[in-house]
């Protein structure tokens, strides 16, 4: 297993529309391990493979129940469907720096996918769960989740995000 870099705003790679997958190898096995590895370490609760720069469609969402348990759900080629309700909640993401903010989702989704041996799966998710999902599918779709924010939010955002960049450079 090795820790991947996690791929921050600006870079293109975000903005891919992810591939499908229709190889379950090992190769798809090391990429979720080290992804694992990856989105616990940094830490965060999801992780989408065009995040370490990999524009597939595989993401991560932790299911962890109890502090430093480390079980997460893999989803391959996900797809959402009849999204119900809305809830507005924070949100971060491990790549986008330095950025916390309230973003509306749905509160209930369906969720067909595959898992990692290329089994269907096919469940309903909520809240916090759903939310989640959500996130790391929009990131298999190329949308960042300033993108649902207020124009002058994002704004303001790449604002604040310039200055931290300057600041590294």
């Amino acid at each position: 297993m090795a820790l991947l870099e996690i791929i921050t705003y600006p870079h293109p790679v975000l903005r891919e529309e992810a591939k499908e997958i229709t190889v379950f190898d090992d190769e798809l096995k090391k990429l979720v391990q080290d992804m694992s590895e990856t989105m616990y370490d940094a830490p965060g609760v999801g992780l989408a493979a065009n995040q370490v720069g990999v524009a597939q469609q595989v993401a991560l969402v932790d299911r962890s129940e109890i502090p430093d348990e480390k079980k997460f759900l893999v989803l391959v080629n996900p797809v959402i469907s009849d999204g119900e309700g809305s809830i507005v909640d924070e949100e971060g993401c491990l790549s986008v720096l330095e950025c916390q903010a309230k973003v509306k989702r749905f509160q209930k989704i369906h969720v067909t996918a595959k898992d990692i041996d290329g089994n269907p799966l096919e469940f309903d998710a909520e809240d916090r769960f759903a939310r989640i999902i959500q996130h790391e599918v929009d990131h298999l779709r190329g949308t960042l989740f300033i993108d649902r924010l207020s124009s002058l939010k994002r704004t303001l955002y790449k604002k604040k995000l310039r200055k931290i960049l300057h600041q590294q450079a």
